[in-house]
């Protein structure tokens, strides 16, 4: 994809990213509605139960991160009803400074993707937020469109690269040429961020998803480890807490480029409870401190 020229364009997602860093840490808390968190919390597997869940994790988590990642799959399991759960929680956020990373991992060609795009990202989009994870593996090409569209609508999106789980090695550590098919991704991202900034954000909008319990050197990823000057790819980093990472490790395990991470927290800070989220959260901001000082 090639995109130049210069861009006079609303607030970039870059731009709102580093707002959040500066103003709340580079913690997310991801909303993810498991069958066995709301048994834990005491809910039916109802929709009943996923909007109390939904909305207690979300108060617990306003105020104190800048950004909030919902898990679409633990809504769209509850059908229509679900859906319009995360519709109103999505609502919620946006009345808040809060940036929305909505975890769908959508990817497809042509109209199909468009549609995902009208649906996510779009003007008239049902589910407003800020920024959509998607999958290159139809080809990075079937994600032009979805990319120029999110830059003129100051969106962001989020492009799997390196995911934790093993069934992706594989093919992530493939190469095509010289490079690793992970990071033909990550150089075409910092590609697309170097060309399309305007120089007012030290973030582009366009990420990378690289899981935070893996080697990133065996992906072919040495050069995350040195970090970016200008236009810096955003990392989203899920893994830590109860996958394995730990915060307190984020610079040995991004080096330089973990001034670009959000680091994901999910389970870990879940499993505290509606009334002992807020605690787990400070707990993981300082840890996170440690890992980046």
């Amino acid at each position: 994809m090639q995109l130049t020229g210069r861009w006079h364009l609303p607030t970039s997602f870059g731009q709102k990213l580093q707002t959040a860093f500066n103003n709340y840490g580079q913690l997310c808390v991801g909303i993810d509605p498991h069958a066995s968190l709301l048994e834990e919390w005491g809910l039916d597997d109802s929709v009943s139960g996923l909007e109390s869940f939904a909305n207690k994790a979300l108060d617990a988590a306003i105020g104190k991160v800048g950004i909030i990642k919902p898990q679409v799959s633990f809504f769209e399991r509850h059908g229509s009803k679900g859906f319009a759960v995360l519709e109103k929680l999505a609502e919620r956020v946006t009345q808040t400074d809060a940036l929305l990373i909505m975890d769908a991992k959508r990817g497809d060609i042509g109209t199909t993707m468009n549609a995902y795009f009208d649906a996510w990202l779009g003007q008239n989009a049902p589910f407003t937020c800020d920024a959509l994870t998607v999958s290159p593996y139809l080809g990075f090409g079937s994600l032009e469109e979805t990319l120029s569209g999110a830059l003129e609508r100051g969106k962001g999106v989020f492009v799997l690269a390196a995911t934790s789980n093993p069934e992706g090695a594989s093919l992530q550590r493939a190469e095509v040429g010289d490079q690793t098919i992970a990071q033909q991704i990550w150089q075409s991202l910092k590609q697309i961020n170097s060309v399309t900034s305007d120089g007012r954000a030290t973030f582009g909008s366009f990420g990378a998803v690289l899981g935070a319990t893996l080697n990133l050197q065996s992906f072919g990823l040495a050069d995350v480890l040195t970090g970016q000057a200008a236009s810096a790819t955003p990392i989203l980093a899920p893994g830590f807490g109860s996958q394995g990472a730990d915060l307190s490790a984020s610079k040995q395990l991004f080096g330089a480029g973990s001034s670009q991470v959000i680091h994901s927290v999910s389970r870990s800070i879940l499993q505290a409870g509606s009334a002992g989220m807020a605690k787990a959260i400070d707990s993981a901001k300082s840890e996170l401190l440690i890992g980046l000082g």
